[in-house]
């Protein structure tokens, strides 16, 4: 049999509609070693306080939706275990720099309006029927993308990003390598289209390079890499204006 301990685990409470102000509620929870805080915060809802709200779907680190502030740092809840916190008592907050929706729960109406600005999706270079085939790539064209194309869009990185917290209309780490995931594609025409998000002073130039967000990013995407190299671009895009009457796109 698996031994038992007791946690105390600390959640933010906030109900906009009916409270003033964020608290802090305490429940003592049992545990066992295989038990990640997502499971405790599970184990409060279904044993001790069914309207504690927070958010969660697949529990293996692939859907991106359970992050939270957990003791001050922003991680995957599901990938955060209550052993390795015992014996001190786990704090859990929503995300910083986003709206609380209730408790544990953000607004995520912001970050979901700066993914789709980026245009996140191939606009392929040439119409291509699809009687014409796939589009083909090298091993080495993939790897130009790859590591990009990982983000679960957890936000956790704008939660970690302190820029994001003093400018909201900041793009973002995760939009930005994402945008980047896409102009990298060799099957991609569609650089020309977000250029005037990585030119913009919320676009890569609002980035100060702290790179927080890429420490605490649960999939090594690495947006500050992603956010210098188009700095790089964006610095060429703006010279070549001068070379070309149709600009450096």
């Amino acid at each position: 049999m698996a031994e038992t301990r007791t946690i105390t685990i600390e959640c933010l409470r906030y109900n906009p509609e009916t409270d003033s102000e964020p608290r802090f509620q305490s429940y003592d929870v049992p545990f066992t070693d295989d038990m990640s805080v997502l499971q405790g915060l599970q184990y409060i809802k279904d044993n001790l306080d069914g309207s504690l709200t927070f958010r969660w779907s697949c529990r293996m680190a692939i859907c991106g939706s359970c992050g939270k502030m957990i003791n001050g740092i922003p991680q995957l809840s599901c990938q955060t275990f209550l052993r390795d916190i015992f014996p001190a008592k786990v704090k859990v907050e929503p995300l910083n720099n986003f709206p609380i929706v209730r408790d544990l729960a953000i607004d995520q109406s912001d970050f979901l309006a700066k993914l789709q600005s980026v245009k996140p999706y191939l606009i392929p270079k040439d119409p291509k029927p699809v009687s014409a085939g796939t589009f083909k790539q090298t091993p080495e064209q993939m790897d130009e993308y790859y590591q990009y194309a990982q983000c679960i869009n957890c936000q956790l990185c704008y939660a970690a990003c302190p820029q994001y917290g003093l400018n909201d209309k900041f793009t973002g780490p995760a939009a930005l390598a994402l945008l980047h995931r896409y102009n990298a594609d060799s099957r991609d025409g569609g650089t020309a289209e977000r250029m005037e998000v990585i030119n913009s002073e919320e676009g890569v130039w609002g980035c100060t390079l702290v790179s927080y967000c890429s420490e605490v990013c649960p999939k090594g995407v690495d947006p500050a890499r992603a956010i210098n190299q188009n700095k790089i671009n964006s610095a060429k895009d703006y010279f070549l204006r001068f070379l070309s009457p149709k600009g450096g796109r």
